[in-house]
């Protein structure tokens, strides 16, 4: 549908036009910003007595006292605000009444002129000259400021939380606190990057188009290669091909970037969302445990000065030590069934049907086990825990444990009652990976989001012969949520995906 004016647009839309018929362009090409707004305050307050700070500012107009022979203002930036004094007798009687009857809250103007400090001690900008850098046609929704048990709470005209998600350019404009947890997701992924290049880790990018999908269980995108004549895919995960690298001698590789799952949203899943991969040669998973641990709490340090968080209403430490729990023992101690109790689907899907659990027809051994672990056990994982050794058939990457036919070397953990990321010591024989591949091959119906074709190119490159090493994968969103206090994976994404408004 084509955007319809508002009786309220149409007004700015007719000032507009009073603008250029007064010889004015209400969206100039250049702009002389000589200060940010903090910037210019901090000049000023550096200057020695009687020295003239002149300078050019630019922003947003917040706030208009307007009191007839001189006006008031406000503009803020992405740095801050600045109070605008205007005189008829200074910025001459037509400029004067162009920003009294033509300008309006939200639009960006430029002003030069002389700082000064009024008698209420704020630090002005003597307006000498001043002119519109983009008239704005649509009022930015109204945020009203009111005490509430002695606090100052902010009240914004988004009433619909999801609108403030599809017009995120108008919620981070009228919210600083929006637009401070997007300063900290992008401090938590340079604590991330930093904490990699430190420790001796490169930073490479893999293929987003693949030919093949895999390195985890989910439904892909596909779209069609139009000249190539050739379906590809959105990829799912990175692990595939960093672990090729290793193969190619690289030691330590790690990826931070998008991967895409065709699957059903909730607070914690979105389509589209950030990853970091990392692996390891002549790491197991016992090493990436101790990595982890050292990684989410430097994040931490990073991003808020301290290891102690608050989500909600948990206070948790993110420092070493953290928890270490196999997970049998995890489901033992939260859902009082031992699974090795029961070592086929059928006797195992009674037993958790009668915990009232939720165990679906047509899951395997350690798909069921799975859910035990996801009904069960992770809302009671506040504390940063490890949960250790899980089933095989649904680990089809990671090496056994020694002397046990049912698990492997695979860790995930959990934060705040959420899974962050998962781990493996990684499997590198060919010939038993081909096995495990052809085994889900049986396993899994074809319209199993589980279901992956076999790389035939990837156990390829294991034959040159690929090290010994760890693996591991992090949902970068997740860990932005930890550590801004967010709840839903929609407060952390910029532009999260959204039905159609019709749907």
């Amino acid at each position: 549908m084509s955007w319809q004016p508002t009786a309220l647009e149409q007004q700015r839309l007719d000032k507009i036009a009073q603008i250029r018929a007064a010889g004015l362009d209400p969206y100039p090409l250049r702009v002389n910003r000589t200060h940010t707004s903090q910037a210019a305050l901090n000049a000023f307050e550096e200057a020695v007595e009687d020295e003239t700070v002149d300078v050019t500012v630019c922003g947003r107009l917040s706030s208009v006292r307007d009191m007839g022979k001189s006006v008031f203002a406000h503009i803020v930036d992405e740095f801050g605000r600045i109070q605008l004094f205007l005189r008829r007798g200074e910025v001459g009687e037509a400029s004067h009444q162009i920003f009294r009857k033509l300008v309006d809250l939200g639009d960006f103007i430029e002003a030069s002129g002389v700082l000064f400090r009024t008698r209420t001690g704020e630090v002005t900008l003597r307006v000498r000259e001043w002119r519109l850098l983009s008239k704005a046609i649509s009022p930015l929704p109204v945020v009203k400021e009111a005490e509430v048990d002695g606090e100052i709470v902010r009240y914004s005209a988004f009433a619909d939380v999801e609108e403030r998600y599809r017009q995120r350019y108008a919620d981070l404009a009228v919210n600083p606190e929006v637009r401070d947890v997007f300063r900290k997701r992008a401090q938590v992924i340079k604590a991330l990057r930093d904490f990699m290049d430190n420790n001796d880790f490169l930073e490479v990018e893999t293929p987003i188009l693949q030919p093949l999908y895999g390195g985890a269980a989910a439904r892909p995108f596909t779209t069609l290669h139009n000249q190539l004549k050739q379906e590809l895919f959105l990829r799912i995960s990175f692990e595939l091909y960093l672990k090729r690298l290793l193969v190619g001698g690289f030691e330590r590789v790690y990826e931070i970037g998008r991967d895409f799952r065709n699957e059903g949203v909730s607070f914690k899943h979105n389509p589209e969302f950030s990853q970091l991969e990392f692996y390891a040669a002549y790491w197991d998973y016992y090493d990436v445990m101790n990595f982890t641990e050292k990684m989410v709490a430097t994040a931490a340090q990073e991003t808020l000065g301290t290891t102690r968080i608050i989500f909600g209403e948990e206070e948790i430490e993110l420092a070493a030590p953290w928890v270490r729990m196999t997970l049998r023992d995890a489901i033992k101690k939260f859902a009082e069934i031992d699974y090795m109790d029961y070592l086929d689907v059928e006797s195992l899907t009674t037993a958790i049907r009668g915990i009232g659990g939720h165990a679906p027809a047509g899951s395997s051994w350690g798909k069921l086990i799975d859910g035990l672990l996801g009904d069960f056990v992770e809302p009671h994982l506040i504390a940063p825990t490890f949960i250790t050794e899980y089933p095989r058939d649904i680990s089809p990457l990671a090496k056994g444990k020694p002397d046990d036919p049912f698990h492997v070397e695979r860790f995930e953990f959990f934060i705040a009652g959420m899974e962050m990321g998962n781990a493996f010591t990684e499997l590198n024989d060919p010939i038993e990976q081909r096995k495990r591949f052809e085994d889900l091959q049986k396993m899994y119906s074809k319209d199993d989001d589980e279901m992956n074709p076999i790389d035939e190119d990837y156990i390829r490159a294991m034959a040159y012969g690929m090290p010994p090493n760890g693996g591991f994968g992090m949902g970068v969103d997740r860990l932005a949520m930890l550590l801004t206090n967010k709840h839903t994976i929609r407060e952390v994404l910029l532009f999260p995906h959204l039905r159609e408004r019709d749907s």
